[in-house]
């Protein structure tokens, strides 16, 4: 089994070689393999912003600050996301 940080950082390798749906899936199995980590849920959160996918992004951003209630970086992309959608 790869590490939650390992995981991550291959994501975010990906998501720098704008292959935004490999970045999806490598953050979408690091949330299921983690699922009490907000780290793997804000990452998760930002490759669905990236892909452009606001409903997506919000509903991680969120499961992020359930398990961080201070991640304040899931409080900003919530404001900026939501600012977006009006």
């Amino acid at each position: 089994v790869i590490g939650e940080r390992a995981a991550n950082n291959r994501g975010y390798a990906l998501l720098a070689e704008n292959k935004t749906n490999e970045a999806i899936a490598v953050f979408r199995l690091n949330a299921y393999l983690y699922p009490e980590s907000a780290n793997a849920y804000d990452s998760f959160a930002e490759s669905y912003m990236v892909a452009g996918n606001t409903a997506l992004a919000i509903e991680n951003y969120e499961k992020s600050l359930a398990l961080d209630p201070n991640n304040k970086n899931a409080v900003e992309k919530l404001r900026q996301l939501r600012d977006a959608e009006k």
